[in-house]
């Protein structure tokens, strides 16, 4: 069944959940398989940021907790998979543990090297078949992807449309195995070498009706099956602040507050309500999956609009082309400030490093139909990863297409290594790049910033990037809202585990805040109004 409610314990709570205050119900769906959507009635919804804190607003506003953008990749149970031995295994027999075929790019070079599954699911969804020219089809879930020779692709446009990638097209070639280089996986290349000479051209992508479908999470995050490279699920970061898992639960737990807007509406209309800018995306994307289906930002865009309460959203969601209309008439009342998370422009990267969250190309088509629409959108580079996305020519690159894009602004940040975070990314490293392991040891040895020094270079080049580009308007510097006294402090502390906090710290770019007046208010009203 479709959103069907799950059982609670007794108590009210969910099995092996903590208590959720407000849960109205637990809900699956083939659309979002491997997920959890966990229905809450907020008595709250606006959220005063801690005193001290370095943002450059006061006020918050998340309608989810976790993030629903990792797609879920899925074949049926029958489907082939390459051990690393040679041999085959259904998908439906693979186990947590067991040795099969994956892929890492060096240098350029992509090859075939031992994988190891770390976690085994099964679902019912919608699903299609891939036919190719040599004869090879596979039965895969609608938002699956394969490799091609112009990079990972969706089988569908309905997959796809969910998650702002491209999808295949008939006349398409898929990468076969058999072409990739496999050092030290003989019987493995053996099994290929019968394979040479295959057309692996699409010929079509047909409906298949439901089945009971599979997935897998890989330690290189795809595996072969039937001579082709499949993408699979590889969930990342954390959300511990609910005492979940720190691990997959980011992406697999989302709590989502239903009645958000109307909540939303109710506390901007109190008199005690000083229109203070509120901000959006700072904690969990507002435009992830999704909002798709629970349509929860229109009402909210419209309940700050029509209050009078200037407004900013950060997101990496393109779903938020949707809501141009709304956002455009609240920028008729109200100050509004659109910013836009944008990395980096390698295609493999950023299927390692974000999988299931919109392509870089999608995310710069949102830039520019957010500025087609005349709303100032600025753009955050960020996390800039030392080593491997911070060059000169990497970062000249991706601010030109920014600039092309119509960005009023860019701002340049470097990883930050919060507990949770550092723990999952330190081992995508040990996976992906453990080259690198050493160096971020030392540029991360006193806690989650990076060192300065490493700040301080990052922070010339940018400078002469931004100025060539037409990119260095802003200067909203976190750390803005606190006098001297306080920022001095904040920027010297070691609080709670985090590490030391920036000397310089970086400014918003031009677009992403909303022009309000220095002061709305003198005094900010002491109450907390609490998240649940």
């Amino acid at each position: 069944m479709r959103w069907a409610g799950q059982q609670l314990d007794d108590d009210g709570t969910l099995p092996g959940m903590p208590a959720l205050k407000g849960l109205v119900r637990s809900v699956q769906t083939p659309e979002f398989a491997g997920i959890t959507f966990h229905e809450v009635r907020a008595r709250s919804v606006l959220n005063r940021v801690p005193g001290g804190s370095p943002m450059p607003f006061a006020w918050t506003v998340n309608p989810y907790r976790g993030c629903s953008h990792a797609c879920t990749y899925c074949t049926v149970g029958s489907t082939p998979v390459l051990r690393a031995d040679g041999g085959t295994v259904a998908m439906a027999d693979l186990a947590v543990g067991d040795a099969i075929v994956g892929t890492v790019t060096e240098g350029g070079v992509r090859r075939l090297v031992r994988t190891h599954v770390l976690a085994h699911w099964s679902s019912r969804r919608r699903v299609v078949r891939v036919r190719l020219a040599d004869g090879t089809e596979v039965v895969v879930g609608a938002d699956h992807r394969l490799l091609a020779r112009t990079g990972w692709r969706h089988v569908s446009r309905a997959g796809a449309d969910g998650h702002g990638g491209t999808w295949l097209v008939p006349g398409d070639a898929l990468v076969g195995a058999e072409t990739l280089p496999a050092p030290g996986l003989a019987g493995v290349r053996d099994v290929l070498d019968e394979s040479r000479g295959a057309d692996r051209t699409l010929v079509a992508v047909e409906p298949a009706g439901e089945e009971t479908v599979y997935d897998v999470t890989t330690t290189t995050g795809d595996y072969v099956a039937v001579g082709l490279v499949h993408h699979n699920c590889f969930a990342r970061n954390t959300h511990t602040y609910l005492d979940l898992d720190a691990g997959a639960d980011f992406d697999r737990q989302v709590v989502v507050k239903l009645n958000a807007p109307e909540v939303l509406a109710r506390e901007v209309r109190s008199p005690r309500w000083n229109r203070e800018h509120v901000a959006m995306g700072t904690n969990t994307d507002p435009y992830q999956r999704a909002e798709g289906r629970y349509r929860l930002m229109p009402g909210i865009i419209r309940a700050l609009g029509t209050s009078g309460t200037p407004l900013s959203i950060l997101t990496k969601g393109t779903l938020l082309a949707r809501d141009l209309p709304e956002i455009v008439a609240a920028g008729r009342d109200v100050p509004v400030g659109v910013g836009v998370s944008l990395a980096l422009l390698d295609a493999d990267l950023h299927r390692s490093v974000e999988p299931g969250t919109p392509t870089p190309r999608a995310r710069l088509d949102l830039v520019r139909r957010i500025a087609g629409a005349g709303l100032p959108v600025g753009v955050f580079v960020a996390p800039v990863l030392p080593g491997l996305t911070d060059s000169d020519e990497a970062l000249d690159a991706l601010l030109g297409e920014i600039a092309a894009a119509g960005a009023s602004g860019a701002s340049v940040l470097a990883l930050h290594l919060r507990p949770g975070t550092r723990e999952w990314f330190h081992g995508w490293l040990a996976r992906e790049q453990p080259h690198l392991l050493e160096r971020y040891a030392q540029l991360y040895r006193r806690g989650a910033y990076v060192q300065q020094a490493y700040r301080d270079d990052l922070a010339r080049r940018v400078a002469v990037l931004l100025r060539r580009h037409g990119l260095d308007g802003g200067g909203h510097h976190m750390g803005g809202r606190l006098d001297g006294d306080a920022a001095k402090r904040n920027s010297t502390r070691v609080d709670g585990g985090k590490g030391v906090a920036p000397d310089n710290p970086e400014p918003w770019p031009d677009g992403a805040l909303p022009r309000v007046p220095a002061a709305v208010v003198e005094q900010t009203p002491p109450e907390q109004l609490s998240l649940l």
